[in-house]
């Protein structure tokens, strides 16, 4: 156990860990804290891809500097990191949607990121398993690139403990010390660490960890899963992403085999403060038609899914925060100082984690971070509140049409 530290982190998942370990390299002493294994809830689950467009120039930036981290990270933390770069198609079935991939050209060429219209033919030269139908328009984004997810979080866990910092598995954070002057120590069972600093990083637990505080974090933990098939032969990590707008729906190679996820209209949402203590995200219940019903409404596109002799190797979920406006959450936790947050994954937190980590230890140490988070910070949300159903329904829409990057 450790009696004190410049900020303890709780959490870690790819959030904490990038946060631990970019104080940890700006020499402040951390210490990051886990209520089970290392690394072992949401993140280990996700599907690891990255998409640089988003929704304003600023979020684009900081996509592309998540890029930029994911591709160096091997040779920053000295862990590995399975990085390949396999483009990404996207997909608009409907005009509507074709207009959004015109404005998302736009926005990437204005950030420097390479992207363009592809015919179909070429976009099935890249992407054999593409089908023909059904297709008004598709970009290319050559620079795109996914990971393997269970090697990022905790790769920054040990990179930031050969930095020094303290890694403390199996030791929740159950309460704080709360001063005149804000954040003053963090109570686990085996102890209280002194500090100043805490940074809530504790995923589907971030909404319990910010009331322990002393503070309201509009997020709710949303169920999100995916397969992989077995192998299939002629598939390979060549093979891009590939995203159809509409229907929610992402593919990716993995593992010789096809990555299938989505975006379902009426996620399962869990208030996890009503869970056992016990409860780990491998208990979520898992729910496979789901993920039929999702392949379905893609059969044109990609009609592999519906053949028999496809099988499941693994199905997966986890509970990623929703915010109400699909954006990331992180700043300070208004009305107590000391407190800080990362939260709001909204199912893209892994990719974005390497510069959201970054930018949060730039913030703490240096009063302001390099890129402007002004459009993800908490101060939104200050001041707004909502009850419980409104701010749940809220969240469902954003979970529901994630890919629209101007959603009804």
């Amino acid at each position: 156990m450790i009696a004190s530290a410049d900020a303890v982190v709780v959490g870690s998942g790819a959030f904490g860990a990038s946060a631990a370990y970019h104080l940890a390299r700006r020499g402040a002493r951390v210490a990051l804290l886990e209520r089970g294994h290392l690394a072992s809830q949401t993140s280990p689950r996700a599907a690891g891809l990255t998409s640089q467009i988003r929704a304003t120039p600023s979020l684009t930036k900081l996509a592309r500097r998540a890029v930029v981290k994911l591709a160096a990270f091997a040779d920053e933390t000295s862990q590995p990191l399975r990085f390949t770069q396999s483009g990404a198609l996207k997909i608009a079935r409907t005009d509507r949607d074709g207009e959004q991939l015109g404005r998302e050209i736009a926005r990437g060429r204005a950030a420097g990121i390479e992207i363009d219209w592809v015919t179909i033919a070429e976009a099935r030269r890249r992407l054999p398993i593409l089908g023909e139908r059904g297709i008004v328009a598709i970009t290319w984004s050559p620079t795109d690139c996914n990971v393997e997810p269970s090697e990022l979080p905790l790769g920054y866990c040990r990179a930031a403990e050969k930095l020094g910092a303290v890694l403390l598995p199996h030791t929740p954070a159950i309460g704080f010390e709360i001063g005149p002057g804000g954040v003053e120590g963090v109570r686990t069972p085996h102890g209280t660490i002194a500090t100043r600093v805490v940074v809530d990083a504790a995923g589907a637990w971030s909404r319990i960890v910010a009331g322990r505080l002393g503070g309201a974090l509009p997020v709710v933990p949303t169920r999100h899963q995916l397969l992989i098939t077995e192998p299939i032969a002629g598939v390979g990590p060549e093979f891009p992403i590939a995203r159809v707008i509409d229907a929610n729906v992402y593919v990716r190679h993995e593992r010789g085999g096809l990555m299938l996820g989505g975006y379902e209209p009426d996620p399962m949402q869990v208030d996890v403060g009503a869970l056992p203590e016990s409860f780990e995200t491998a208990d979520l219940p898992l729910d496979i038609e789901v993920l039929r019903r999702l392949a379905g409404s893609v059969s044109e596109q990609f009609p592999i899914f519906q053949d028999p002799a496809i099988r499941i190797a693994e199905h997966r979920g986890g509970l990623p925060t929703l915010t109400t406006d699909d954006r990331y959450l992180v700043g300070p936790l208004p009305g107590v100082p000391g407190a800080w947050v990362m939260s709001g994954c909204c199912v893209g937190g892994l990719s974005a984690s390497p510069a959201l980590g970054e930018a949060m230890a730039q913030w703490i140490l240096d009063g302001a971070p390099a890129l402007d988070l002004s459009e993800i910070s908490t101060a939104r949300f200050a001041g707004r509140e909502l009850d419980e159903a409104e701010l749940r329904e809220r969240c469902r829409r954003a979970y529901a049409t994630h890919y629209r990057s101007d959603p009804d």
